[in-house]
């Protein structure tokens, strides 16, 4: 398992998640999605359709309503963070390979139109918290699959919700397994901004940083593959105190500029990055560090 360290205890940000949502579920009437074949994607918006969890609210005790089809990978980062719609991001000296995130809010994907556009990889979003399942999970991990794309689940973490384990278990459970068949992407655990209030979900660096190694634990012991952890260095430092004990990680890290920038205390450098939250692709766009061959020794 990888080394984990308790952080030095630093004051735990205050900052919350942008109180526009309830304002844009009202301004909104239709939801915008890629056209099948089109070269570029619509950014993600929302209709007042999409809240509409009552069981996903009850189960999970935070109040209010919830909106699991709304939390994507990515979805709390430009609030927080910034960054320009549609980024593109400078030419690297090292050849990235292109691919993809989705979730239930793209709904059927045109896998094929994708895959003409040079996309090679897609992680998909499984389930959130131990309540919710993505319901277009199949059409979107076996239709990348099927045209020719690697691919990996995911989990959005509700860390005030229930345990690591417990939410490892749920998503092991509910598609976010692994096979050595050289197409599967290891399984990956989305932890960002709470879509739902304070920032850290109210945990403390401490404790946040071991529901991570909780859930990362039994993720590898049903796998047998530690789960890439996608992330924001601002989020990392912010809620685990840049916590340096996970790299038997692999990092997906999220900015929306230039270049990736500084990464958190325990990587180098980025497996992934997600350079944009629209583009080419549905969902947000994304850069393998690297090119085909080494993406495909990656999911082995």
């Amino acid at each position: 398992m990888p080394a984990f360290r308790t952080p030095r205890l630093r004051r735990t940000g205050s900052r919350r998640t942008t109180a526009g949502l309830l304002g844009l579920l009202a301004a909104l009437s239709t939801t915008v999605l890629a056209l099948p074949g089109s070269a570029t994607a619509a950014p993600h918006t929302a209709t007042p359709n999409d809240v509409t969890a009552t069981a996903h609210t009850a189960a999970a005790g935070r109040g209010g309503v919830t909106h699991p089809r709304l939390d994507w990978l990515g979805s709390t980062v430009r609030a927080h963070e910034g960054g320009k719609p549609g980024n593109t991001p400078a030419p690297s000296l090292v050849a990235q390979t292109p691919g993809m995130d989705v979730s239930g809010y793209q709904g059927n994907v045109n896998w094929q139109a994708a895959w003409n556009n040079g996309g090679k990889f897609a992680y998909v979003k499984a389930t959130e918290s131990t309540t919710y399942t993505n319901p277009y999970f199949a059409q979107q991990y076996n239709g990348s699959y099927n045209v020719g794309m690697i691919r990996g689940a995911y989990h959005f973490a509700t860390p005030n919700t229930s345990s690591g384990r417990t939410q490892a278990d749920y998503f092991v459970n509910h598609g976010g397994g692994w096979s050595d068949d050289g197409r599967t992407l290891p399984p990956m655990l989305d932890i960002e901004y709470n879509p739902y209030g304070a920032t850290c979900y109210g945990l403390s660096q401490s404790t946040m940083s071991q529901w991570i190694a909780d859930f990362s634990n039994e993720v590898h012991a049903r796998t047998g593959r530690y789960p890439t952890i996608y992330t924001t260095t601002d989020w990392w430092t912010t809620c685990t105190g840049n916590n340096p004990g996970f790299g038997a990680n692999p990092l997906f890290i999220a900015r929306y500029a230039s270049s990736p920038g500084a990464m958190p205390a325990s990587w180098g450098y980025q497996t992934i990055w997600q350079y944009a939250d629209s583009g080419t692709y549905p969902g947000d766009q994304d850069y393998f560090n690297g090119a085909l061959d080494r993406l495909q020794a990656f999911a082995h």
